[in-house]
C-alpha cells in the first residue's frame, strides 16, 4: 500500500504573503522612552511647587501639638520635645467645636445639594431649552460672581432682617445658593449648549417629556461634571468667611472659619491653640476631599476619552 507523504514545511494559502524579513517581531520589547531636558525641569518645578504648598501644612501640624513652652524656645520650626493636646481640648471646649462643625457641615451640604439643583434647571433652559436673549443673561450670570462680596452686605442685611431671617442659617444658605447657582448656571449652559441634538431627538420620539428628557437622559450623562461642581461648592462654601460673621452673629450658628477668628484677639494670640484651630478646620475638608477624590478625578477627566 502506498502511502504520500507530507511536506515538512506547512502549506500556504494561496491569498497569502510571505512575512517580511525586515519587520519587527511581534513581542520585541519597545525602547524606554528617554526624558527630554524640558520633562526634567517640568518634573523639577513641580517638586518645588509641590513643596511650597505642603510647608504650610506642615508647620499647622508641629505646632498643633507643640506647647507653648517649646515653641517660646525653639520657634515654629523645631518639633516639640513632646505631644502637647492641650491646644486642641481648649479650642475644641473653648468654642463648642462639635456644633460649628455641624453648621458648616449643614450649610456648606445644604447650599451644594440646592445649587446643583438650580444650576441644572437654569442650564437646561438656557442651554438646551435656547430661550431668546440667552447669551445676555448668562452673561449677566458671568456678572453676579464678580460683584464683591462687600457690596452685598448692606442690601442683604436689610432684606434678611425685614424676612426675620438675620442670624438664622438659611440666610447664608440662601445667599450662597445663589451665588454659587449662578456659577454653575454659567458653566452648564456651555456644557449644555454643545449637547448631542440625535440623542435629544431619539428621546422625544420615544415619547419622553421635556421633564423625563431632563432627569433620565440629561443629567445621567451629565453626573461627572455635577459630581465635580457638587464638591467645589462645598469646599467653597466651608471656607467662605464674610458672609457667615455678617449674618450668623451668636455663638450657636457660627461656622468653623468664624470660630477660628475669635481666638484672635487684640494684644494676645496663643499660636498653638491657633494651629490646633486650624488643623480641626483642615481635617473636615481634607477628609472631604480623599473622600471624593476618585469622583473628581473622573468627573474632570470625563471629556477627555470618548
Amino acid at each position: 500500500m502506498t502511502m504520500s507523504l507530507a511536506p515538512n514545511h506547512p502549506a500556504q494559502d494561496a491569498g497569502s504573503q510571505p512575512p517580511d524579513a525586515g519587520s519587527k517581531p511581534t513581542g520585541a520589547k519597545r525602547k524606554p522612552h528617554r526624558k527630554k531636558p524640558s520633562d526634567w525641569v517640568i518634573l523639577a518645578t513641580a517638586i518645588v511647587v509641590g513643596i511650597l504648598i505642603a510647608v504650610p501644612f506642615l508647620m499647622i501640624l508641629v505646632n498643633s501639638f507643640k506647647s507653648p513652652a517649646d515653641y517660646n524656645t525653639g520657634g515654629p520650626l523645631q518639633l516639640p520635645t513632646h505631644l502637647y493636646f492641650d491646644g486642641i481640648v481648649n479650642f475644641w471646649n473653648r468654642v463648642d467645636f462639635p456644633q460649628k462643625l455641624w453648621n458648616s457641615v449643614f450649610i456648606s451640604g445644604m447650599v451644594s445639594i440646592l445649587a446643583i439643583i438650580i444650576s441644572v434647571l437654569n442650564a437646561y433652559a438656557l442651554g438646551i431649552g435656547r430661550v431668546k436673549a440667552r447669551l445676555w443673561i448668562i452673561v449677566l450670570f458671568l456678572l453676579a460672581n464678580m460683584v464683591p462680596q462687600e457690596a452685598l452686605l448692606y442690601p442683604l442685611y436689610s432684606m434678611f432682617k425685614a424676612l426675620g431671617l438675620y442670624d438664622n442659617v438659611w440666610s447664608v444658605i440662601i445667599i450662597f445658593t445663589v451665588i454659587q447657582g449662578a456659577f454653575g448656571t454659567y458653566l452648564l449652559s456651555s456644557v449644555y449648549g454643545t449637547f448631542p441634538k440625535e440623542i435629544l431627538e431619539a428621546a422625544s420620539l420615544d415619547g419622553a417629556s421635556r421633564w423625563t428628557i431632563l432627569w433620565r437622559v440629561i443629567v445621567p450623562i451629565s453626573r461627572p461634571t455635577l459630581s465635580v461642581l457638587l464638591i467645589f461648592f462645598f469646599i467653597w462654601t466651608w471656607n467662605e468667611f464674610l458672609i457667615p460673621l455678617t449674618f450668623l452673629v451668636s455663638n450657636a450658628n457660627q461656622t468653623v472659619p468664624v470660630a477660628i477668628s475669635v481666638l484672635q484677639g487684640d494684644r494676645l494670640m496663643d499660636v498653638t491653640t491657633t494651629s490646633a484651630s486650624a488643623l480641626l478646620g483642615l481635617l473636615p475638608t481634607l477628609i472631604f476631599f480623599l473622600i471624593f477624590q476618585r469622583t473628581l478625578t473622573r468627573g474632570i477627566t470625563a471629556g477627555a476619552v470618548k
